[in-house]
């Protein structure tokens, strides 16, 4: 194709037809008890499904989201929301050999689990089905605020 073909083709009709409009008349008939059955719950199988050829290190693979998993399992002992939620988590990141690197800050350097909380954080994450290994790296840049919780965190505190 070279630069002159044109990409599209405009093709022009002189009329189209209506699409047919839906009537109450022309819906089938039900029973009342077929009225009080369950219907067919639709999005079911579509949101249980799994995305395809996602690797269990990527966003909806199984190592990712186990790590995910472990992580709001972990509360913040002065704010009852967990440390995800709560923004803390900087960053989740799978090798291809299942290493697992947590980049992570706290609400504030001298908060009183500044020693213990990295060390648990590393203690369940390797606890995961399928991680080798997990190191934490704990940073202070860019600083932690309020506005870095998720919706469901501000629901909980109140702040929504």
């Amino acid at each position: 194709m070279s630069e002159n073909d044109p990409k599209f083709a405009v093709e022009e009709v002189d009329a189209v037809s209506s699409p047919k409009r839906a009537f109450v008349e022309d819906a089938p008939e039900e029973t009342a008890a077929q009225k009080l059955d369950r219907k067919r719950d639709y999005l079911e199988g579509f949101l249980a499904a799994k995305p395809e050829g996602v690797t269990p290190g990527e966003p909806g693979g199984d190592i990712y989201d186990g790590v995910v998993n472990a992580l709001k399992e972990i509360f913040d002992p002065e704010i009852p929301v967990n440390i995800y939620d709560l923004g803390l988590i900087y960053g989740v990141d799978v090798s291809d050999d299942a290493h697992v690197m947590v980049t992570m800050t706290l609400t504030t350097p001298h908060c009183p689990v500044a020693e213990s909380m990295p060390g648990e954080v590393e203690l369940r994450v390797s606890a995961v089905p399928g991680v080798r290994d997990a190191e934490v790296n704990l940073v202070w840049d860019p600083p932690w605020d309020p506005q870095k919780m998720s919706d469901e965190a501000k629901l909980e505190l109140g702040m929504l």
